[in-house]
């Protein structure tokens, strides 16, 4: 404590200040007391922060969130005035000493008991913040407070609003961060987005300390740049952690948050047993005297400046009240902490590792084999997709059935599109890798099925079953992609590589798909999923990292049945629509009720998932408007393949594996861009510069081959159009993939990538409506003769509204995506480039 000095008030609110408590980033600390004579503690902002309207927005919200924290381990939010001219929070006083006090000044580490049950308290502690929908983001010794029942956790959720200060965020606009370098997750050293699986490594740093007396990684005055990178890089060093907890708090220090046990898991391994005290009798004793004089004193009233203190300077941070002077005695040896923001340290700024420290390790090559499993299971799926619908008419003519009504294509894609939400919440419940290997067995089993099947009824039944197994192999890939590569540079190589296959798979899969079918049968072609789903699987269960099932996971059913009721409406609407006509009262009454039920799902995850700031799949402008531009995407791409693909095969009368070969140049355009270029980028370019010029290049390149002339069936003219659009299709779906799924958190991923697949495949069920009732258009008003040129026109029509609507998705994306490159953030200015495998 310190004493009150002229220019401090005498009052805030209804609380009667007594002496300082601290001061910190965010403005000072009182110690004050209510007319019925409770003491708390009353923090002041700073009056140039109170000018800030962000920061009064999110300082309101913060407090009100944790005024929601309950639990007999933390220190209560007792009452606030954010509307203030000064706004102020005034929390529950606790009449002990911090932990760090403690340990490292009064009676040194603590006994094996006492950590345990401190791990108990704090885990249980950290589980009302998180209900309440915060993250403590400065858990440290002294954030904790000891008394003789118990600590207390203070100063949660608050430094969350001193983001505002510099924009968005102070680590993603000026490359700096919020937190104290002895205790801070790798996440928070290279300035990633915080999940309640910081708090987590936070608290095993915590339980070194108070086990050991040490920080986690060595002392401080070692040097910031080699402290931050032991934090970010290896592995902690446990010597004096009582064994009965070594397990626990490893646990707690993963490097992958994913990987770390939510903080009931924490309780539960914790669960307290022993009688008695939960402290020394020592420890207890004064701990004891230090409350009672605490509680029993009173502040002395003095109109006379005692002769001995200098002239007090007035603090021009906290506006002067006139009043009397009244002198602190010797105040007991309590020090809270100062606010949370203890120290401004650079984001990924540590650089190389200082003389004597070795180079970063380079990742493990094993997570580079594992991309390679997600790639093999993009191209099963593909192949899947694009090469049944290469073999379609000879299923027709085998099995005997016609187009009209239900046929294995819609059931595939209405399984597909319907299920992609329950495979993404399946995905975060059971975990990504474990639900891929439940996805890559299932598909295989549907594959055998399908090929095997003897009647239309039989085919259509395992088609939707393929489908369903692919709904789940789809969210759990993009899912182990963007929680398995956060490192800026890696995660550019990863999403360019999985954008490559998005961009340019189809191509490869029509060519696989008709050479099969022209090699054997359609049988064939379902048949050879099977080896690669079985290669797949076995590189799923020994490349692929994995976490316990359900950890830090919600469930969302209803959000679930919303969302994919209205997406399987849509599609089914439209597939109406496309074979009966837009105004039939069946396909307006599918699609007004597909909208009606999209929109009640996302009002749902906006409302139930927490502040978009805070992981919500669809919040902020940035998701957004990524998952906007890609239902776009879907639309417009969609033209692309099929438009080639009638006017070689229906029109010119090449097979389905020629069709294949001559699509190749786009695919090798599309690998080339994604895997060269735009990998190559996205570390350092503004994703929707990267997206917008794919965009407005695949657009150009579809108008390219709008207009070629259709007296020649392939020749050079083709190959411009082709390489510009997959050139720009494979620049811009590994950025706008990437962004739709940047700052979510690890549990919640599943649903967010099943989010941006249902937007893909969303536009693609729009963009195959319009493209067939095209075809029907000109095929009713056309002669027999003419069909295949009417068919060529037809698809002609389709490249110009697909160009159209990838222009549209490149004005949304620059109109919404606000993101600045991870480098230009300073999340990767200084530190090297990790080794390539």
């Amino acid at each position: 404590m310190d004493q009150l000095i002229a220019a401090d008030p005498t009052r805030i609110g209804p609380y009667r200040l007594i002496a300082r408590l601290g001061e910190g980033g965010m403005g000072l600390v009182y110690l004050g007391r209510s007319e019925g004579g409770r003491t708390v503690a009353v923090k002041v902002v700073q009056a140039e922060h109170a000018g800030h309207p962000e920061f009064r927005r999110r300082f309101a919200r913060e407090v009100a969130a944790a005024r929601r924290v309950g639990g007999d381990w933390t220190a209560s939010v007792l009452d606030a005035d954010p509307e203030a001219a000064v706004p102020w929070v005034a929390t529950q006083y606790i009449p002990g000493p911090d932990l760090r006090t403690v340990v490292a000044e009064d009676f040194g580490p603590l006994p094996e008991h006492s950590v345990h049950t401190l791990a108990n308290r704090l885990a249980v502690a950290l589980e009302a913040v998180h209900d309440a929908g915060l993250i403590h983001r400065d858990l440290k010794p002294s954030n904790v407070l000891i008394t003789v029942d118990g600590p207390r956790v203070i100063d949660f959720g608050i430094a969350r609003a001193m983001d505002s200060l510099a924009g968005d965020s102070l680590h993603t606009r000026t490359g700096m961060l919020i937190g104290s370098p002895g205790f801070m997750s790798p996440e928070q050293v290279r300035g990633l987005d915080l999940t309640p699986a910081s708090d987590v490594f936070c608290l095993g740093a915590v339980l070194v300390y108070a086990s050991t007396g040490r920080l986690l990684f060595g002392a401080a005055d070692s040097g910031l740049n080699a402290h931050l990178f032991r934090v970010a890089e290896e592995e902690p060093d446990l010597t004096g952690v009582p064994q009965s907890l070594t397990g626990l708090v490893r646990a707690c220090l993963e490097k992958v948050p994913a990987d770390r046990p939510t903080p009931r898991e924490v309780a539960a391994r914790t669960a307290v047993d022993r009688d008695g005290e939960w402290l020394p009798d020592r420890v207890l004793a004064q701990l004891g005297r230090r409350a009672a004089k605490l509680l029993d004193w009173a502040p002395e009233t003095s109109d006379a400046q005692p002769a001995a203190e200098p002239a007090a300077q007035p603090d021009p941070r906290i506006p002067s009240v006139p009043r009397q002077h009244r002198p602190v005695p010797v105040p007991p040896p309590y020090a809270p902490t100062t606010p949370a923001v203890e120290q401004l340290v650079p984001a990924q700024g540590f650089g190389p590792p200082p003389a004597g420290l070795p180079e970063p390790a380079a990742p493990h090559s094993r997570r580079w084999w594992g991309l390679g499993v997600i790639a093999l299971t993009q191209l099963l799926v593909l192949l899947d997709v694009m090469g049944f619908s290469t073999v379609l008419p000879a299923v027709q003519s085998d099995l005997g059935f016609s187009g009209d009504g239900l046929n294995p294509v819609t059931a595939y894609v209405l399984a597909f599109g319907g299920l992609l939400l329950l495979g993404g919440q399946i995905s975060d419940l059971v975990g990504a890798k474990r639900a891929l290997m439940i996805g890559l067995g299932g598909f295989a089993l549907a594959s055998v099925l399908c090929g095997s099947a003897g009647d239309p009824g039989l085919l259509i039944t395992t088609r939707a079953l393929q489908g369903a197994f692919a709904a789940l192999l789809t969210p759990s890939a993009l899912s182990l992609v963007s929680t398995g590569f956060t490192e800026p540079r890696e995660r550019a190589r990863a999403f360019g590589i999985y954008g490559a296959v998005a961009a340019g798979g189809g191509a490869l899969a029509l060519l696989a798909g008709g050479w099969l079918a022209e090699a054997a049968s359609w049988r064939v072609t379902q048949y050879a999923a099977v080896p690669l789903a079985a290669l797949a699987l076995a590189g799923a269960a020994t490349l692929l990292p994995g976490r316990p099932p359900g950890v830090g996971a919600r469930s969302d059913w209803l959000g679930v049945l919303l969302g994919s009721a209205g997406l399987a409406a849509l599609i089914y609407g439209t597939d109406e629509a496309a074979r009966l006509g837009w105004t039939t009262p069946l396909a307006l009454g599918l699609l007004a009720a597909g909208v009606l039920l999209l929109v009640a799902f996302l009002w749902r995850q906006t409302t139930a998932s927490g502040a978009p700031a805070d992981g919500s799949p669809v919040g902020g402008r940035d998701r957004l408007g990524s998952v906007l531009a890609m239902v776009l995407t879907g639309a417009g791409l969609l033209a692309l393949l099929p438009a080639l693909t009638a006017y070689m095969q229906y029109v010119f009368g090449y097979s389905p594996g020629m069709v294949g070969v001559m699509l190749l140049p786009l695919a090798a355009a599309a690998v080339i861009a994604a895997t060269q270029v735009s990998a190559r980028l996205q570390h350092r370019t503004a994703p929707r510069v990267l997206i917008v010029s794919g965009l407005v290049t695949a657009a150009v390149g579809l108008l390219v081959l709008a207009l070629v002339d259709s007296g020649s069936a392939y020749g050079p003219h083709l190959v411009p159009g082709m390489l510009l659009a997959g050139f720009g299709s494979g620049l811009a779906c590994g950025p706008l993939f990437a962004t739709a799924t940047a700052g979510i958190a690890p549990q919640r991923s599943g649903t967010a990538s099943a989010i941006v697949v249902t937007a893909q495949q969303l536009g693609e069920a729009i963009g195959a409506a319009l493209l067939l009732t095209l075809i029907g258009v000109r095929l009713t008003a056309s002669s027999e003769d003419s069909q295949a040129e009417e068919i060529m026109h037809g698809y002609t029509d389709t490249l110009w509204w697909g160009a159209g609507a990838l222009l549209l998705a490149a004005l949304v994306t620059g109109l919404l995506v606000t993101a600045r490159a991870p480098q230009a953030a300073g999340v990767d200015a200084q530190r090297p480039a990790p080794a390539r495998p």
